[in-house]
Protein backbone atom coordinates (compact mmCIF):
# COMPACT_ATOMS: atom_id res chain seq x y z
CA UNK A 1 0.00 0.00 0.00
CA UNK A 2 2.72 2.26 1.70
CA UNK A 3 4.63 1.95 -1.74
CA UNK A 4 2.18 2.36 -4.40
CA UNK A 5 1.48 5.36 -2.64
CA UNK A 6 4.65 6.79 -3.25
CA UNK A 7 5.83 5.78 -6.82
CA UNK A 8 2.18 6.45 -7.98
CA UNK A 9 2.67 10.56 -8.46
CA UNK A 10 5.71 10.18 -9.81
CA UNK A 11 4.89 7.73 -12.58
CA UNK A 12 1.61 9.89 -12.84
CA UNK A 13 3.64 12.99 -13.51
CA UNK A 14 6.28 11.41 -16.14
CA UNK A 15 3.18 9.89 -17.55
CA UNK A 16 1.45 13.45 -18.30
CA UNK A 17 5.07 15.21 -19.13
CA UNK A 18 5.88 12.54 -21.87
CA UNK A 19 2.08 13.34 -23.32
CA UNK A 20 2.76 17.24 -22.84
CA UNK A 21 2.78 18.07 -26.53
CA UNK A 22 -0.28 15.86 -27.08
CA UNK A 23 -2.33 17.78 -24.06
CA UNK A 24 -1.52 21.04 -25.65
CA UNK A 25 -2.52 20.22 -28.69
CA UNK A 26 -5.51 18.89 -27.70
CA UNK A 27 -6.37 21.52 -25.22
CA UNK A 28 -5.73 24.09 -28.38
CA UNK A 29 -7.57 21.88 -30.64
CA UNK A 30 -4.86 21.64 -33.90
CA UNK A 31 -5.35 20.86 -37.12
CA UNK A 32 -2.49 18.27 -36.54
CA UNK A 33 -3.96 16.71 -33.92
CA UNK A 34 -3.35 13.24 -35.04
CA UNK A 35 0.07 13.79 -36.59
CA UNK A 36 1.17 15.16 -32.83
CA UNK A 37 0.09 12.41 -30.74
CA UNK A 38 1.94 9.77 -33.18
CA UNK A 39 4.84 11.90 -33.32
CA UNK A 40 4.97 12.64 -29.46
CA UNK A 41 4.24 8.84 -29.18
CA UNK A 42 6.56 7.25 -31.21
CA UNK A 43 9.68 9.90 -31.53
CA UNK A 44 9.09 11.29 -27.76
CA UNK A 45 11.38 9.13 -26.14
CA UNK A 46 14.04 10.64 -28.43
CA UNK A 47 13.86 14.71 -26.78
CA UNK A 48 14.00 15.11 -29.78
CA UNK A 49 10.53 14.51 -30.81
CA UNK A 50 9.40 15.52 -27.45
CA UNK A 51 10.72 19.30 -28.41
CA UNK A 52 9.37 18.87 -32.06
CA UNK A 53 6.25 17.88 -31.13
CA UNK A 54 6.14 20.68 -28.18
CA UNK A 55 6.90 23.22 -30.31
CA UNK A 56 4.68 21.82 -32.76
CA UNK A 57 1.91 21.97 -30.60
CA UNK A 58 2.02 25.68 -29.37
CA UNK A 59 2.78 27.31 -32.30
CA UNK A 60 -0.19 29.55 -33.82
CA UNK A 61 -2.16 27.32 -36.96
CA UNK A 62 -1.77 29.39 -40.47
CA UNK A 63 -4.90 30.30 -41.50
CA UNK A 64 -6.23 28.30 -44.82
CA UNK A 65 -6.38 29.59 -47.49
CA UNK A 66 -10.12 29.32 -49.50
CA UNK A 67 -9.98 29.01 -53.19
Amino acid sequence: MLLSAVFFPFFGFGFVMYFLPSIIALARSKRDLTAIVLLNFFLGWTMIGWIVALVWAAKTDVPMVVR
